[in-house]
Order: C-alpha cells, then structure tokens, then sequence
C-alpha cells in the first residue's frame, strides 16, 4: 500500500470508471451552467419539510478518499436523489449517459449510508426538463450492502492509477523543490517580475505585473509558480494564451525549464481548438458516424496510458495517441487535463461561461494558479465571449431552406423579428431590455432544433447548425443580463418601408464590462498572475476585469536606456480623418528622411487600411527608390510569413502595417532586423454609436467613460507597437509618434517611463 491517501471527486471517480462505449454528443448541448443551478433549485424548492439539498459527503476505501455533494436527501422517505437537468426529449438520451449517472448517484448512496447508519436506501434520478421543468424520475431500492459492493469495486478499479498519480505527484514535487533557473543568470528586471510572481502565488493572491517586452515574461512567471508548487500543495497551473505565439513560447519555455521525462517530470498539454484538432469535419460527434467517436470511452484507457507516459503533449503529440489508439485526438486531450501539471491554452478554457478549465478546477477542488499572457488583451477577449449577435438575414436564410418541422417555430421567431424592426426608425438603438416576446419565440425554436438534430446521424445543414449555436449562446447571456451589458438592435443597408426587406437588423447582447464575469474565475484559483507590457493604467484593468481589491501591483524596471530609443513627437501633422489627405505627403517626407539618414527596416503603422494605402502610395510616387512592402486585408498565413521575412539583418525597407493588427504586437524583430517605428496614430476606436453607448454606461459605472472607451485602449495600442524597436539591451532604434495630440499632458502620462521624449519635432516641408 502507498503511503499517504489520494483525494477523488465523486463524478471523476465514475467518469474513469463508469465511462463506456461510444462517445456521442447528440443529446447536447447541455443546459447551460446557470440553468441547471436553477433548475436545482426549482426542485429542491417542490420537497417538503426537512428535505437536505446540497449535501456535502465523503468516504474512505483503503488509500483512496472520495468526496462530492449530492443535490438532496430526503430523512422521511429515506429517498437520496440525484438531479439532472436537460433539454429536448430524454428518450433520446444515450444509455451509457444514464449509466454514467446511476454510477454516480450509488456512490453518492454508499456515502450517505455510511454517514447515517442506514441499511437500505432509495436512490432516485431526477431529470429535469429546463424548458417546463417537469421531472421525470427513475427510482432504485438498494441495500447497503448492494451499494457498498458497487463503491468498492469502482474504488478498486481506481487504486491502481491512483497510486500512480499519488507517486507521479511525490516525484513532481521532489524535483520542483530542487529546480534551479535554467539560465546563466536572471534578466535584468526578470528576478523582479520572478519574486513578485512567487510572492502571490504563496500569498493566494492576485497579480498585475507590467514588464517591458524582452525580458523572458513567459519564463519569470513559470519558474517561480513551478517552485511555489509543493509549499503550497499547487494541484494544476493553467498558462492562458491570446494567440498561438504565446502558446509556443511556453511550451518552448516549460522545455527550457526541463520538464520532459528526463528533467522534473511534469506533465503539460497544450490545448487546440476543436476545429484545429478535428480528424473528421464532416462527420458528427457519436458513433454511428465518426470512427474515432465508436467505441471512444473502450479505447480511452490504453490512449490515456500511452498520453500519460509521454509527458510533453502538444497537439502532434496529442494527434499521434489518439490516432494510433483509434480515439479522437481533441477529447482524448479534455481527458489528459485531468492528468497533467500544467495546462497551455487559450484565454476561452477558463474565462469563458463554458470554459473546461474553470469546470474541471470546480468539480475537483483543484488549487490552480492561472497565468494570464498579455493580459492587457483580456478585456476586448472577455467583453466578445460574453457578447452574442443574431442577424436577421441569417434567420431569413434558415428559414427558407429548413425542414418541415422546424417551419412553425421559425415563423414565430421571424413574425416577433419583424414587428421589433418596424419599431426601429433608425440605424442604432439601445434597447431598455430584452424584447420578450422574441425571446420567447427564440426559446421555443432552440428546442425545436436541439430535438430536430438530436435525430440526426449527420451534422445537417451548416448554417441552421451555426445559427443555433448562435442562438443558444444568445440565450444563455441573456439570463445573465445586468449593467454590465447593453441590448442593441442595428439596421445594416437600406431603411424604410419600401427597402426594408433588403436590409439586416443584428440584435446583439453587447458586454461591457465583462467583471461580473469573471470575478468568480479569480475567486476560484488560489492565485492569477496577469502580465503584460501594457497594464497602465491599473485602474482601468481593476475595473474592468473585476479584480479582487487586494490585488497587488508591480511595474518592473525596463532593461532598457533612453539612449537606445530615440522617440520623436511629430507635431505639425494632424492624423485626423477630416485632415487625413494632408497629412500623407508630409509622412512619406519624413520616412524617406529618416531612411535615407539611417537606412534599414522600420515598421510604418497607420489606423486603418486606406489610410496606409494613402501613405504608401504617396511614398511610392515621390521616393521610388525605397523598398517598401504591406499588410493586407484578411492576409493568410503564409503571406504573413513572407511579410516578416523581409526584415532580415542585411536587408531594408518600410513595412506598412495596421496599428492593432497582426504586426503590432507578439512579433519579435531584434538588432537590425527592425531599427524603427513611425505610429501615424493614436490609435483611438472609432466615435460610432456603439462605442457612444458603451461610453455613457462606462461613465455611469467608472466615471471615466471618455477614457475607458477611447484613450486608454488607442495609447496601448501605440506601446505595444513602439515595443517591436527594441528588444534586447543592445537594440538601438528610433520612434516616430506622428499627430500633435501624442504632446497633450494626458497622452505622455500613458507613455512609458523610460522613454526620453522629444516634443520639437516637425516633419519635413
């Protein structure tokens, strides 16, 4: 027997244990979070007198000790039960769903028995049905004996990879202790950011750390929550990504760091997206179509052995297991978090309403720390997972090419759709609060269609299947509607009775403040550690996010010298839309001016794509001679890559780019691949209805509307692009900040502090 006891969570217990057969997602999804919260609360509120809802329960088989909280119990009847909330039509749920859940409800069953001395038990499985919440109950009368027979034999089935885990974690933990960084020496300001990392992850805390770029942010904060692990008995940390980039320098740093079978031993998974991990995008998720979906759960435990002892599991690795043992590479990784250390994935696993992450961590009392990668982007990724839009058009489109029995409940939708459009006399309105009778109509056509699919072997047709989707995270978010959000309804295209037909109206469930949201995500992770190059000021991401008050603050030192940046505020130009065609030819002057003074690449970045078309085109015609290439619109992958090889140490030239795009931020140009930016910009949103709208409730909630909508998003935008001049302390390089507003007081109190600014500059005549 192994020392020490290993800690399971009733459902995990099951899930490895009870799991069978085909994997098969037609009876999802899956009322959302907060629908089954009320729907259990709805039921336990029907039981009588003395009835115990949310029961906390725990038990011991040898080593092993399993705990959970059953929904309720009723002392009178001596009736356990087990509530399940659904949607559509529970005949068409698949069996090994119920079998899972039976599984569960016995354990549950033994735990009480043992708690309370009894000799039989009822156990009972309530389905509840969100839309009418009517219950359908299934009952089983069990012994003690019967139900203790079934626990221990789950339990048994267990130990052997418990066992496993428990002498995995002993080796995990021996070997964090002794890591050493894996460098010659710290960065300048990288033992700074490492102790402030450290500090928070042993307090339990969180933390906002601003870091310049070039310092090894990735590195300062791994190493220091990897070394807090065992003193803090840290179970799981969760890297999040905004991008791809990020999510391979981390995996490139937990490498450095040593993880692999032959260092510390950790476990680490990077996770893809469904659409980027999918074998078969044609075929749907079950059995009866997909080849890697029959039979899933018979093959998972081989595939979860072989990932297990891999260690390092990036998507080819991921791609490899699951393909050689006959399962689905994407689920076969949603199991593989249960089993590792460390988890790299994008921002969504956690922070989104159904982020696996944040579900997994709840479900088994995990101790996480999160790892927030250029955090300054949460805010923009929060606000859009907890927005959602529907287009009229799209229903229209649906609603001509649907099946027969879906036509009805469409008819409703779109009847309710053009009574709430002939309510709307302009382009853009902010609606009081959710038109009810839409919604209800919207209800009844979700469900319409979840039965409708759920009979389907194929995935049917693509655009009813995206528009439900749609349709559904719709609805979720309007359960949860408050001041955080806006309900708008916009006309795009011709408006008026006699072209109205011709145009979409877009109704939109709009976050604004996306802290309600995700304050519960910091309160659920022992620690979180967002970092960036641009977190200033603190105020607007404390707000914003919904960061706990005691969230502490560091602004490490930049490695930097104001000798190694020359920073030149342009004055005379105004980048304005109304004094835009001015302005091109004295910006072109100045770039050929400070190329033919120091010739090499720069980086020119404008705030829209006309706008760099203008200034190219002005370039080209009056200084022929200078090498000059473009981002553009919707550019693919590949010309991505052609555009960034051009800035080669030998070469030179202007690269024009749009501030915000693909170039301004995550791109890493050192020595003289890269000796200059010109940033004609401020980078200020666009004065339209919407960001108006989002203004006045910013306003409302802050105070700073003006400054939380406009200034503070453009000037970060501005310092994550002037941070692609200088990455290493022996970079020299050279900014132009181009518009007289980058000289207001306000804009130069954004900047960073390092910088030496000169405010004299005007560009050529």
């Amino acid at each position: 027997m192994m020392p020490g006891t290993y800690t399971v969570a009733v459902r995990t217990l099951c899930e490895f244990t009870a799991k069978q057969g085909d994997l098969d997602l037609r009876f999802t999804p899956a009322p959302s979070a907060q629908q089954g919260i009320e729907g259990h609360q709805a039921v336990a509120a029907r039981r009588g007198p003395g009835f115990q809802a949310e029961l906390a329960l725990a038990g011991e088989h040898r080593h092993l000790r399993v705990r959970g909280r059953a929904d309720g119990y009723d002392p009178n009847s001596q009736r356990l039960e087990e509530f399940k909330t659904f949607k559509g039509e529970l005949s068409r749920q698949p069996a090994n769903h119920r079998g899972l859940h039976w599984a569960q409800a016995r354990i549950y069953g033994w735990l009480l028995c043992r708690r309370l001395g009894l000799a039989r038990l009822t156990i009972a499985l309530v389905y509840v049905d969100i839309a009418t919440t009517h219950e359908t109950v299934l009952l089983q009368d069990c012994t003690a004996d019967d139900l203790r027979t079934h626990f221990e034999a789950a339990c048994e089935r267990f130990l052997d990879w418990a066992d496993r885990e428990m002498a995995h974690r002993a080796q995990r933990d021996g070997a964090l202790a002794a890591l050493r960084f894996p460098c010659d020496g710290f960065r300048t300001g990288q033992r700074a950011l490492a102790e402030a990392v450290y500090r928070a992850a042993r307090a339990g805390r969180c933390l906002m750390a601003q870091a310049p770029t070039g310092i090894g942010k990735t590195l300062g904060t791994l190493f220091p929550v990897l070394k807090a692990c065992p003193g803090e008995r840290i179970d799981k940390i969760f890297f999040l990504t905004a991008k791809g980039s990020g999510a391979s320098m981390a995996m490139q740093a937990l490498q450095t760091l040593g993880t692999g079978r032959s260092g510390v031993g950790l476990r680490v998974i990077e996770l893809a997206a469904r659409e980027k991990a999918c074998e078969h995008p044609d075929k749907a998720c079950h059995g009866d179509s997909c080849p890697l979906a029959r039979g899933f759960y018979d093959r998972l435990p081989a595939a979860r052995e072989a990932a297990a002892a891999q260690g390092q599991l990036d998507r080819q690795a991921l791609r490899e297991i699951g393909l050689a043992h006959g399962v689905c590479p994407y689920y076969l990784g949603q199991e593989m978090v249960r089993w590792s250390d460390v988890v790299v994935g994008d921002y969504n696993y956690y922070y989104d309403s159904g982020g696996l992450l944040h579900a997994l961590a709840l479900a088994n009392q995990w101790r996480v720390v999160v790892l927030v990668d250029e955090a300054h982007n949460l805010v923009e990724r929060a606000r859009s997972m907890y927005s959602a839009s529907l287009h009229h058009a799209a229903l229209r489109r649906v609603r001509t090419g649907a099946p027969a029995a879906l036509r009805k409940p469409l008819d409703r939708l779109h009847r309710a759709w053009n009574r709430l459009a002939r309510e709307q006399p302009q382009p853009y309105r902010v609606l009081p609060d959710a038109p009810r009778t839409l919604v209800t109509a919207l209800q009844a056509l979700t469900t319409a269609v979840g039965d409708w699919l759920a009979d389907q072997s194929l995935p049917g047709d693509d655009e009813l299947l995206r528009w439900h989707f749609d349709a559904l995270h719709f609805a979720r978010l309007l359960e949860a509607f408050g001041e955080h959000s806006l309900i708008d309804l916009s006309t795009d295209g011709p408006t008026g009775d006699e072209r109205r037909k011709s145009a979409d109206t877009v109704l939109c469930v709009r976050n604004v403040v996306p802290g309600p949201f995700l304050a519960p995500r910091f309160a659920a992770a022992h620690s979180t550690v967002l970092f960036s190059a641009t977190l200033a000021p603190a105020g607007f991401y404390t707000d914003t996010l919904g960061l706990p008050a005691d969230t502490a603050w560091v602004d490490v030192e930049a490695p930097f010298s104001a000798e190694q940046l020359s920073v030149q505020v342009v004055r005379s130009v105004s980048t304005r839309f109304a004094r835009r065609g001015a302005s091109l030819a004295p910006i072109a002057r100045l770039i050929a001016d400070q190329y033919a003074a120091r010739p090499g690449n720069y980086l020119a970045f404008f705030s829209s794509f006309d706008y760099l078309d203008q200034v190219a085109a002005a370039l080209a015609r009056s200084h022929p001679g200078i090498p000059w290439w473009a981002q553009s619109r919707r550019m693919p992958a590949p010309e991505r890559e052609r555009f960034l090889a051009r800035f080669t140490p030998e070469s030179s030239g202007i690269g024009f780019a749009v501030l915000g795009g693909l170039f301004a931020e995550g791109v890493d140009l050192p020595g003289e691949r890269l000796i200059g930016a010109f940033i004609a910009t401020l980078g200020l949103p666009q004065v339209n209805p919407v960001n108006e709208a989002m203004c006045h409730r910013l306003q409302a909630a802050f105070g700073r509307g003006h400054d939380y909508t406009y200034l503070y998003p453009g000037i970060r935008k501005v310092v994550q692009a002037a941070g692609r001049v200088i990455r290493t302390p022996t970079d020299r390089g050279s900014i132009h900040l181009i518009d007289d507003r980058f000289a207001r007081p306000q804009v130069l109190g954004l900047l960073p502090d390092w910088w030496h600014i000169d405010l004299g500059v005007r560009a050529p005549a």
